[in-house]
């Protein structure tokens, strides 16, 4: 840097100073008292002291940096060094920290040691150095420490070996000086310094003969500007807005990452005005926005470089929140993009909720004349930020455009919906009259009840997820799901009677809805009769079991059941003791069904309903991976019952026939196969594909707590996992591999290095990349369950724990290596000894 731009600078800030904390222990000054006779012989243990030696001893210095009574480093020591004819060390000490990492009121204790006794020492003296001055500027060149005899260091705020006293000796008022001089504060003379230099070395050596204090000379950095105190500037992360149509009313605080910071999320900077509107920024936005709908604004279309913006904008994810930019260049083309499906959830956004002129706009104006949208932003408007009915009653005609089938993917989200529905209402009573928001009721539970009686399938689900919530102990909410019950109930019956009248005979119809209830009592009977002989209990005609009128299964109301098969239905020896019983199906066949009382089977079913979705949208594109996502439907809180696949853990398998294509190989013999050990050839791809559809959604869902008892595979080749306790990352187990793929999976595939093994990698990336093109629709499904009381669900940011896994920020072929990378992890074949050894220990039961 050049003198004229040197010129321009008077200060350099402390944030800016990027290098470790350094300084130097110069030499220790001042005269050191013996011990008198009388005191060695009171006291023997003191002749070991090395001040009673003729020769200087061996002292040593410590020094550590503290602030607010608290360490911020470990004690450094100077080397060892044999002293001659005086203390000088003049060995420099780096502290592991920066200066721009220094707080305020940062402090550097200093002790000076000497022999005590043998392998012990006692304190010559202590001080404690402040790093900053009055005027917050950082300390610089050279210092002399006052040191407290026969005390250690004291580093505390309020310390009792401060290094300087109020009072100054002549030696002090003249090293301030030279410190002025040394600063260019005073007249340089060359012939007069001298002579003033060579008067303050004899001044020094007479002060240093009389003075009963010892110092402790220490030289700091000289800096070519003063360092002044500040504090690294933090990066905002955008201001989050809270419109009723995408977030709650109270904005959360933003995580604002300091510089020092890897991880944003650990450091949170609270603003106590965050929720207030700043006043600039709203003159700004009305001056912007025209509330007028002129033919101007209709006809307004954006250039090629904002239409890739807007392009981005619509692109984001739905947890990203929008700056005021985007959102007022949003709002300005707002008629432009009515015809673009992705928009509506990005324009509401958008729309300031407080302003009534905007609210009657985009509700009045905007909404009725958007194109149809996506289920997946559907489902984003029924969320709990959308407070609005007309927006919440678009979305509902928007998801009647969906079949039975698709409803019923997301129909356990939509009964959780009815709860946002609800505090929607509640909150019309404490809104004033004059806001342009609506709360009327947007027909969500009516659009669910009229679906579910006209589709006993989809009814018969319907009930039971209503029924769950009812039992909660949440009276209020289990009060309005009540309603809800009472009104599909009371629909039912309405329905049945017309169709008795119209038909006839066919009034056997409403057997269908009351299936729910007998079937909700057999499990009870069954339950509290769990101890007794199941069998002999099954097999007695008063309890009327093995022959029952057909009736819709509640599991699988597709299938009608006619009797239990007591030969084959079982008690399983666990705490809780879930039984197992063979449903006879009216067509011949059999519906083994486990029963449990005691677990709560919630997230087993939000998992297994996801399985299924992902499963839907994996076939949707012809890719078929074998997924067998069983049925599983909680009846309660802490009951319920799921689909019983028969089937061998890979433990169990392990202990019986050593491999897993031994098993295979003993049910699905083929000698004359090439390639396929021995195995026919569609059971092993049955294998290889299940494999790699179970790989990536048990990784997109973050199953936890892995181990060889809950993955399972049947004698046809389907392999699938068991018990979701541990879901969105949680795991008891040191050492999870983010994908879960075990030895044993792949030695059924004949090894990491064959054809089998290769396919199923193909499957894996295939799978990932189709997946993450409906990342936002599983965003918003896990999103509807936040209030629903699921352990792993329930206070925490389910949003973030799923986006990190979709990688949306990456392209599709960095997304593939970024798959492939996490595979090669885990391949037991790939890693280091001692990954080996922590991924052997993860999988162990």
């Amino acid at each position: 840097m050049d003198k004229d731009n040197r010129d321009d600078f008077t200060f350099a800030k402390l944030s800016d100073l990027k290098l470790p904390l350094s300084f130097r222990i110069s030499q220790l000054e001042g005269i050191r008292p013996r011990k008198s006779v009388s005191e060695v012989l009171e006291s023997p243990e003191l002749r070991f002291h090395g001040a009673q030696s003729s020769s200087l001893s061996d002292l040593y210095v410590t020094c550590q940096l503290v602030a607010d009574n608290k360490p911020l480093t470990i004690p450094f020591k100077t080397s060892f060094k044999a002293f001659k004819t005086n203390y000088t060390w003049n060995e420099w000490i780096s502290l592991p920290i920066q200066y721009c990492d220094l707080p305020l009121n940062s402090q550097i204790t200093f002790t000076v040691w000497d022999i005590g006794a043998p392998r012990s020492a006692v304190p010559v003296g202590g001080t404690t150095f402040r790093l900053f001055g009055k005027k917050w500027t950082l300390r610089r060149g050279k210092h002399r420490l006052l040191l407290w005899p026969g005390k250690e260091a004291d580093g505390s705020t309020d310390t009792t070996t401060p290094s300087k006293l109020g009072t100054r000796d002549e030696m002090g008022r003249l090293e301030k000086l030279v410190k002025k001089y040394e600063r260019g504060d005073l007249p340089r003379s060359e012939w007069l310094d001298k002579m003033a230099f060579r008067r303050m070395e004899e001044i020094h050596a007479a002060e240093t003969a009389k003075s009963e204090n010892m110092f402790l000379y220490i030289d700091l950095p000289r800096f070519d500007f003063p360092v002044v105190f500040s504090e690294p500037e933090t990066q905002n992360t955008p201001s989050i807005s809270t419109p009723p149509t995408t977030v709650a009313q109270t904005p959360a605080a933003p995580i604002l990452p300091l510089s020092f910071a890897t991880d944003p999320h650990i450091w949170a900077v609270l603003d106590p005005e965050m929720a207030h509107e700043n006043p600039v920024e709203d003159k700004h936005r009305r001056l912007v926005r025209s509330h007028r709908s002129s033919p101007y604004d209709r006809e307004l279309k954006p250039n090629a470089k904002i239409r890739d913006e807007l392009g981005e904008i619509l692109s984001y994810p739905p947890t990203r929140p929008l700056t005021s930019e985007e959102k007022d260049l949003i709002w300005k083309f707002r008629f432009y993009l009515a015809r673009d499906k992705r928009g509506l959830t990005k324009f509401l956004k958008s729309v300031t909720w407080r302003d009534p002129s905007e609210v009657k706009q985009a509700v009045e104006e905007l909404l009725p004349m958007w194109t149809d949208v996506d289920t997946d932003d559907a489902l984003e408007l029924l969320g709990p930020g959308t407070v609005d009915s007309r927006v919440r009653a678009f979305a509902v005609r928007q998801l009647n455009r969906a079949d039975d089938d698709e409803l019923m993917l997301y129909l356990l989200q939509l009964v959780q919906a009815l709860k946002f529905e609800s505090a929607a209402s509640d909150q019309r009573s404490s809104r004033s009259t004059t806001s342009a928001i609506s709360y009327d009721d947007s027909g969500l539970s009516d659009f669910l009840i009229t679906r579910g009686v006209t589709n006993h399938v989809l009814g018969n689900r319907l009930y039971w997820y209503l029924m769950v919530e009812v039992a909660l102990e949440d009276r209020m909410v289990a009060k309005m799901y009540g309603r809800v019950v009472f009104k599909f109930l009371s629909r039912i019956l309405e329905v049945a009677a017309n169709v008795a009248s119209s038909c006839g005979g066919k009034a056997s119809w409403s057997r269908r809805w009351q299936s729910a209830q007998e079937t909700s009592g057999l499990q009870r009977t069954l339950g509290q009769k769990r101890f007794e002989k199941l069998r002999s209990f099954i097999n007695d005609p008063k309890n009327g079991l093995i022959n029952i009128p057909p009736l819709p299964l509640p599991l699988n109301a597709r299938i009608e059941i006619n009797g239990i098969n007591a030969e084959k239905s079982s008690v399983f020896k666990s705490n809780q003791f879930p039984f197992l019983l063979y449903f006879q199906c009216v067509d011949g066949s059999e519906y083994p069904v486990m029963f449990k009382d005691g677990d709560d089977m919630r997230q087993d079913q939000l998992v297994l309903q996801l399985f299924t979705l992902m499963d839907q949208l994996l076939r949707k594109e012809n890719l078929d991976l074998k997924l067998i996502p069983y049925d599983v439907l909680a009846t309660g809180p802490l009951q319920g019952m799921a689909q019983f696949i028969p089937s061998k853990t890979i433990a169990a398998i392990v202990s019986e026939h050593g491999t897993l294509l031994n098993y295979l190989r003993a049910s699905h013999p083929d000698e004359g196969s090439v390639g396929t050990y021995g195995v026919e050839p569609n059971v092993i791809d049955t294998f290889v594909r299940s494999c790699a559809g179970y790989c990536v959604v048990t990784y997109l869902l973050g199953v936890g707590d892995r181990h060889l008892d809950n993955l399972l595979l049947t004698p046809d080749g389907h392999f699938f996992h068991v018990d979701f306790g541990y879901i969105l990352g949680r795991d008891p187990k040191p050492f999870p591999p983010p994908v879960k793929v075990c030895k044993e999976m792949v030695d059924g595939m004949g090894g990491a290095q064959s054809t089998h093994y290769a396919r199923f990698k193909n499957f894996c990336f295939t799978a990932f990349t189709i997946l993450r093109k409906s990342a936002n629709l599983i965003l918003n499904l896990v999103a509807l369950m936040v209030d629903a009381n699921i352990p792993d669900i329930r206070h925490r940011d389910v949003h973030e724990q799923i986006q990190d896994k979709f990688r949306l920020d990456l392209t599709e072929e960095e997304a593939i290596k970024h798959f492939e990378a996490l595979l090669n992890e885990t391949s037991y074949f790939t890693v280091v000894l001692d990954r080996i050894h922590d991924l052997a220990q993860y999988w162990r039961s």
